[in-house]
């Protein structure tokens, strides 16, 4: 709007008017009004000041006004190497020169301007911003747009998904998107973003975000039901595992699935291909199929393919809205975070419950080969390591000696002699029992 008027005004004015006109438009706009008028007019911070400082003392006319053409010349007009110079500097890594300074340094116009003295331009920052401006150039940050390698049967997949989506809904079947939300720090601790206060009054938070020994971590694991468009969260204080995650989903069946779907015989879940509930993970199958026998409903579960989590509903449909209502708020107390989560609300009228899960979670469960055979698991034609299902029927609960081929033949011992090893025996011990912990987790994580 400034610029428009500068333009249409500016030829009828002399040097000093224009100076004064600058100088009343930037009063009116307050602070940061120099800056802004200058740019507007393309002129100098230095010129709309002075038409500041002559309007405010009031001096006549000087009855003189500046031949054309007159006045400094601008330094792009003088140093016909600067602009060169500059957009060698600022072009893309791939077309720069390898062997500028800047090459590995935070491009600021303070540095350009520190650099191009260097070259024999002398230039200021400032001037630097506005020959970066007039060439088109802008402060800008990175871009999320590059996803990396692509499955083969990533857009395969997503057909899939989309038609066992509505293969459930025509029937009323419920589908739901889950995940497990970012962990949170509970504590008096800084979070992202702001809200009104009084002016000059903060909220106090801790300066370091180590965890608070009692209060611990928050792990939201959300349920999104696509056609009730309703949210359920439980917030657990132990461990992401399995069991937690499946506990989840049994305590939104019973508290909002079952009455939301009163008819349902079928559920079907889409996850991540990762985490407490990927794929890979033998203890969600296992606990899917008792959730299943309890419930007497057969649940099929797809997995997005690696990489695209972003995708799935429940990312951007319910937490993407419970980070925006608690964003610069502290989340002090378990309280607070499930008080919060509970009272967002969207503009299309979703809805969201959120309870605590104070259960405790252990690390480590192991499901052997044989018991996974005795799972009613049923693996779909089309990819059935990301599709299966899991049918409501009782299966038997296989408790399985320890594996012979995890433990030392007697007749071997003599190989852990410190002689031999080098270690003492209790070191020894902290060995085998580090090694077997990670074969465990070797195994556990095994389709």
């Amino acid at each position: 709007m400034l610029a428009a008027k500068f333009e249409v005004v500016f030829p009828r004015l002399d040097e000093r008017q224009r100076r004064l006109l600058m100088g009343a438009e930037a009063r009116v706009l307050g602070r940061g009004g120099i800056r802004a008028v200058a740019r507007a007019a393309d002129v100098g911070e230095a010129t709309v000041s002075r038409g500041v400082d002559e309007l405010e003392a009031g001096e006549e006319p000087l009855g003189r006004v500046r031949r054309p053409g007159g006045g400094r010349k601008r330094l792009v007009e003088t140093d016909s190497g600067l602009r060169p110079a500059l957009l060698a500097l600022v072009e893309p890594e791939e077309r720069g020169d390898p062997m500028s300074p800047l090459r590995w340094t935070t491009r600021s116009t303070r540095n350009l301007a520190a650099e191009l003295t260097r070259q024999g331009h002398k230039v200021s920052a400032d001037t630097v911003a506005d020959i970066l401006r007039t060439e088109g150039f802008s402060l800008q940050g990175n871009a999320k747009t590059v996803e990396g390698r692509q499955h083969v049967d990533r857009d395969g997949q997503f057909r899939y998904i989309n038609d066992q989506v509505k293969d459930h809904q025509e029937v009323g079947d419920p589908v739901v998107s889950v995940d497990t939300k970012k962990k949170e720090l509970v504590g008096p601790f800084a979070n992202g973003g702001a809200e009104w206060r009084p002016a000059g009054e903060p909220e106090q938070v801790r300066t370091h975000d180590f965890p608070d020994a009692e209060l611990g971590k928050a792990i939201p694991y959300g349920i999104y039901d696509l056609a009730a468009d309703t949210g359920w969260v439980s917030v657990g204080t132990d461990h992401d595992t399995a069991a937690f995650a499946v506990e989840a989903i049994r305590r939104w069946w019973k508290g909002s699935g079952r009455s939301d779907h009163p008819l349902a015989r079928r559920l079907l879940i889409t996850a991540d291909c990762g985490g407490s509930d990927g794929y890979r993970t033998r203890a969600w199958k296992a606990e899917l199929a008792t959730l299943a026998a309890e419930t007497g409903l057969q649940i099929t579960v797809c997995h997005f393919p690696p990489g695209t989590s972003k995708w799935n509903k429940v990312e951007h449909r319910l937490f993407s809205h419970i980070t925006m209502n608690w964003r610069g708020r502290p989340l002090t107390s378990h309280e607070v975070i499930v008080n919060t989560i509970a009272a967002t609300t969207t503009r299309t009228g979703s809805r969201v419950h959120a309870e605590l899960d104070t259960g405790g979670y252990d690390t480590g469960a192991r499901v052997s080969d044989r018991q996974m055979k005795t799972l009613p698991l049923r693996r779909h034609d089309w990819h059935g390591d990301w599709n299966y299902t899991l049918r409501p029927e009782p299966f038997e609960q296989v408790n399985d000696d320890p594996d012979p081929s995890d433990q030392p033949s007697p007749d071997l011992t003599w190989l852990r002699h410190p002689t031999l090893t080098g270690l003492t025996t209790p070191d020894w011990n902290t060995l085998i029992t580090t090694l077997m912990t990670l074969h465990d987790q070797q195994r556990r994580h095994q389709p």
